[in-house]
């Protein structure tokens, strides 16, 4: 068996789907279908009792490829909040908890209106992160072009 510490989950283990070899750098994993394997371990979140714990937010959230700002706004709350979850500083709510597993149900079965809203705000945050800052020199100083 293998702890599929990767994941950034304590409590994942592969029985197969794995191979390890040894590489110049020492022993290297790979894995079979490692999107496929993501998209069980979400399920398996989404699925399970009890409240999610901070790693296990966070990993959904990574999954769907959200930034904590972005989840934040499809759940309705503060980036910080997002944040103190992912650290178990703070409890999800548990209609944000509700929420969150909708939204990644919805992401995993391809629901077009939440993939769209997904899409849109992963757009929205890669443009806002690839803007360039464009400097001139201009009378013996920089300065923003």
């Amino acid at each position: 068996m293998y702890h599929f510490i990767e994941s950034g989950l304590p409590h994942i283990w592969l029985r197969n789907g794995y191979t390890i070899e040894d590489s110049a750098y020492g022993p290297t994993v790979s894995f079979e279908d490692i999107f496929g394997l993501h998209r069980a371990i979400a399920y398996a979140l989404i699925d399970k009792s009890g409240t999610l714990a901070g790693e296990e937010i966070r990993f959904l959230r990574l999954h769907m490829e959200l930034s904590q700002e972005s989840l934040g706004q499809l759940i309705g709350i503060g980036v910080q909040s997002v944040a103190l979850w992912e650290k178990n500083r703070s409890r999800i709510t548990p209609t944000a908890e509700k929420l969150l597993r909708i939204i990644v149900r919805g992401h995993l079965n391809g629901h077009a209106t939440i993939r769209r809203a997904i899409d849109a705000l992963n757009q929205l945050d890669a443009m806002a992160h690839e803007e360039k800052l464009v400097f001139e020199t201009q009378d013996g100083g920089w300065h923003v072009a």
